[in-house]
């Protein structure tokens, strides 16, 4: 019991400085990282939530990049399309901003170098430039920030409707895998708060998306071109239709019997995009993935998951690619030339 009213306290404290850190505030812009998900998306969400009926604020949600996964997509047209393009007249008006599921100096998100986010709410590990921010919820022990999002809303007695219920309910049960992967108590108590509000027939559609063909034909791609190292699953795609396709493809090479980890790496817009998966009970995927990018480009995720994304800057990205993939196997000790064979 005194463990769970020290944790209410700490939450309710967290909650007051969040609304003091924008009170008097008109409008509020809050940004997810590039190419949302749908943890990112759910918890911008549900801070917008936040501050309009607890404050009044006007709250603005934009995003750089594309919603391009067909689940992501059929969750955004569920919620009538909340979410929109980060556009430069964002810039133009003088408003706080808040990252969620993403921080400062990470490469993943549209804040400018050199500018200050008011407010950083997110799981993955602690960020250096995060320090600046005036309100920081960083907790790296829980499985997705729409968590933490989830707590707040009980701290602060707004009972989530349908919709924001399920987008919050979906973005921990894909960021954890239905609570298989990197999943804390606190996530769990999230889960089961959110299950019976959940719209059960919106969120079957959501997960069952149809998808163009051309998904089909990135994934012949992938496994025409994915190799086998031992209990390591390599695989460069090419160019990819949407950024988040690379995980998409990670997470479902994950699956091979016998595999530990998964690097998938693809080209979109001048960048190689990679992906990280492992089994490892102890992770260490974005320390891993961040060994391999190291200082040509950015990189960052947590436990069993992570990405990256390297500038190729007129580089041959399938050079590139191997290079990386070299460094993978160096970083797991893995041979290349006796482990290698084809998946098909």
């Amino acid at each position: 019991m005194g463990d769970d009213s020290q944790d209410l306290g700490e939450t309710q404290d967290r909650l007051k400085r969040l609304f003091d850190t924008v009170s008097g505030a008109e409008s509020v812009l809050i940004l997810p990282h590039n190419d949302p998900d749908p943890d990112a998306i759910a918890s911008a969400l549900a801070l917008r939530y936040l501050l309009e009926h607890r404050l009044a604020t006007k709250v603005v949600i934009a995003y750089k990049g594309i919603i391009g996964r067909a689940e992501n997509r059929a969750m955004v047209r569920y919620l009538g399309s909340p979410v929109r393009r980060l556009t430069a007249q964002d810039w133009r008006q003088a408003m706080p901003i808040a990252l969620v599921d993403t921080q400062p100096g990470t490469g993943n998100n549209a804040l400018p170098p050199g500018s200050t986010a008011s407010i950083v709410i997110d799981h993955h590990p602690w960020a250096e430039a995060t320090a600046a921010a005036r309100f920081a919820d960083i907790r790296t022990e829980v499985g997705a920030t729409s968590t933490i999002l989830t707590e707040y809303l009980q701290i602060a007695g707004l009972e989530p409707a349908p919709p924001l219920a399920t987008a919050l309910f979906y973005g921990i049960k894909s960021d954890t895998l239905g609570l298989g992967r990197g999943a804390s108590p606190a996530d769990a108590k999230a889960y089961f708060y959110l299950q019976p509000r959940v719209d059960v027939e919106a969120l079957v559609e959501i997960e069952r998306a149809q998808v163009p063909p051309d998904y089909f034909k990135s994934l012949t791609a992938t496994l025409q071109a994915a190799r086998i190292y031992d209990t390591v699953v390599i695989s460069y795609m090419g160019p990819l239709k949407y950024p988040e396709l690379a995980a998409e493809m990670a997470d479902l090479l994950l699956r091979l019997q016998g595999t530990q980890w998964v690097m998938c790496m693809g080209t979109y817009q001048e960048t190689l995009i990679l992906a990280v998966r492992t089994r490892r009970p102890r992770g260490g995927a974005g320390q891993f993935v961040r060994s391999i990018v190291g200082d040509r480009g950015t990189a960052g995720g947590h436990g069993t998951m992570a990405g990256g994304q390297v500038p190729l800057q007129d580089q041959d990205p399938e050079a590139v690619a191997t290079q990386l993939s070299q460094q993978a196997l160096r970083l797991l000790k893995v041979d290349p030339e006796t482990a290698n064979r084809r998946l098909i």
